[in-house]
């Protein structure tokens, strides 16, 4: 465990409380010291729920640890019962009362309450959020679900989606749409809006669809071993992996893959010639493996952006993300440290980032193009318009959210026609952005063995010895922001070839006319 100013994942804990916040009827006793109860605003402030979640903290303070702290879990427990009459109950410790063993579940139990009650034992100092809500839904699924014959009318489960995920309420909404217009209905969609008795009746349905792998997977791979309920394993987002989608769900439901795509406009627009400026643009990717994964197929395949960079920050999906990334031709980063992210982002020289709300706030430092993908996001990633991920309507949105920050970039090429305006001159920078963004250093990392750093070390030292005159400068920002990084890095590496420190205006018209040859 070490100190950081951001984390990608919180504790498991929280986990565990966007499951229980985004059902209904369940209530979470968390046994946490007081200082644990900031994880509310996290769906209050962030997510803009109208609702605290439902839990109840035992808050113990410091002059209880040396009291009985076990009676004030099952005086807090007995009290959220009577006051909230809950379906079901889950129990749990955060990572600091994981330390004082005062084992909630036992101790629940002793209660004889009227109500399921499922103990969760989360290993707070080796697992995190995504986790901590997976094995949470595992847990109320085994504990809830009936054995019960299948509907009569082809159904499925669509399995995955909690409170505090990114976009997953329109996506569940989208891909039942979808559903629908196959002749299939939705028997339940777990955990986000469900109850205790949806679960219960989860075995009813002829197939799972599995949205989310970080936050599902356990759950549906029970089902398909204790229930039989075979799963899919195509993520639906992009053009091409929704057809992908549908015609697995045609063939483990038998029936026809014909769908209206008249929705679809981001084929159409990715092949435009409005659009084949993004054509090669290096795009970085990050963010957990189900939507970076997502995000690469479409970005390349669908749009035409080149990917330099490819990672995720949950290391439970390391092993699929290094073989995707291979596919990519890039080496796979695998890191919870946002610093060690930014270096990787730095060394690529994107011109575009597609990651989390973290890889906003570098890109901003480094003045380079951002749209997020993933979570964690902030408040204004939870828009209340519709705007899924997935499915058709999903394409489009991710269409209009990716470009968005390039094409807005074309107003620098006014700049350069009213250089001299009060309004437009150099300092100002685009009115797009909130301040004129600068390029910040590399960050200084430790000397390691990891190639990644190497490459970055190598590129820091070539930055070093080289210096841009003013003159210079000048010139390179009337050059189209689009391609403004490639002539910088090509700059850079004919004057370290021919030998050159100082960067003048001449130095980049050679390395022009050096390139164009």
């Amino acid at each position: 465990m070490k100190l950081t100013l951001w984390t990608y994942e919180g504790p498991p804990h929280v986990g565990a409380m966007r499951v229980a916040t985004g059902m209904k009827g369940v209530h979470y006793v968390l046994h946490a010291p007081q200082g644990d109860t900031y994880a509310d605003l996290l769906f209050t402030m962030i997510e803009r729920r109208n609702h605290r979640p439902p839990v109840t903290f035992t808050t113990f303070q410091a002059s209880d640890l040396g009291a009985d702290t076990a009676t004030l879990f099952k005086r807090a427990a007995q009290g959220a019962y009577d006051r909230f009459q809950p379906q079901a109950m889950i129990v749990g410790a955060s990572c600091t009362a994981e330390l004082i063993q005062d084992d909630p579940g036992g101790l629940a139990s002793t209660l004889g309450l009227p109500c399921p009650v499922v103990p969760l034992d989360l290993p707070s100092y080796s697992r995190k959020e995504n986790f901590g809500a997976d094995e949470t839904f595992l847990a109320l699924t085994r504990a809830l679900a009936q054995p019960c014959g299948r509907t009569e009318n082809i159904t499925c489960n669509i399995l995955g989606a909690t409170a505090l995920g990114f976009r997953h309420r329109d996506d569940v909404a989208e891909i039942t749409s979808l559903l629908r217009q196959m002749g299939i209905a939705v028997n339940v969609a777990a955990p986000l809006d469900a109850t205790p008795a949806d679960l219960a009746r989860l075995p009813a349905a002829h197939f799972n669809v599995l949205l989310y792998p970080e936050t599902g997977e356990s759950t549906a791979r029970w089902l398909e071993k204790t229930h039989g309920q075979p799963f899919t394993k195509t993520i639906p987002i992009g053009a091409h992996a929704t057809r992908d989608f549908i015609a697995e769900v045609a063939a483990l439901a038998g029936v026809s893959a014909k769908v209206d795509e008249t929705s679809l406009r981001q084929p159409w627009w990715s092949a435009s010639v409005d659009s084949t400026y993004l054509t090669g643009k290096r795009v970085f990717i990050f963010g957990d493996a189900t939507h970076a994964m997502a995000a690469a197929r479409v970005a390349r395949d669908e749009i035409g952006f080149d990917v330099v960079g490819l990672g995720c920050y949950n290391r439970e999906f390391a092993r699929p993300m290094r073989a995707a990334a291979k596919e990519y031709g890039v080496e796979a980063l695998i890191s919870d440290d946002y610093l060690e992210v930014e270096a990787a982002i730095i060394a690529a020289a994107p011109e575009l980032i597609l990651g989390t709300q973290m890889e906003r706030h570098i890109a901003k430092r480094l003045g380079i193009a951002c749209a997020v993908i993933s979570a964690p996001v902030h408040v204004q990633d939870f828009p209340a318009r519709y705007s899924p991920q997935m499915g058709f309507e999903g394409a489009n949105v991710l269409f209009d959210t990716w470009i968005h920050p390039l094409v807005m970039g074309l107003e620098e090429h006014l700049l350069t026609m009213f250089r001299e305006d009060f309004e437009f001159h150099d300092a100002a920078g685009p009115s797009h952005h909130g301040g004129k963004a600068t390029p910040a250093p590399a960050p200084i990392l430790e000397p390691t063995a990891n190639a990644a750093t190497q490459m970055i070390e190598a590129a820091q030292a070539l930055a070093d010895a080289l210096h841009w005159l003013p003159d210079a400068e000048r010139e390179l920002k009337k050059i189209p922001f689009f391609v403004r990084a490639k002539a910088r890095r090509n700059t850079e590496k004919y004057a370290a070839e021919k030998g050159v420190t100082q960067i003048t205006i001449e130095t980049l018209y050679e390395a022009k006319a050096h390139y164009a040859r």
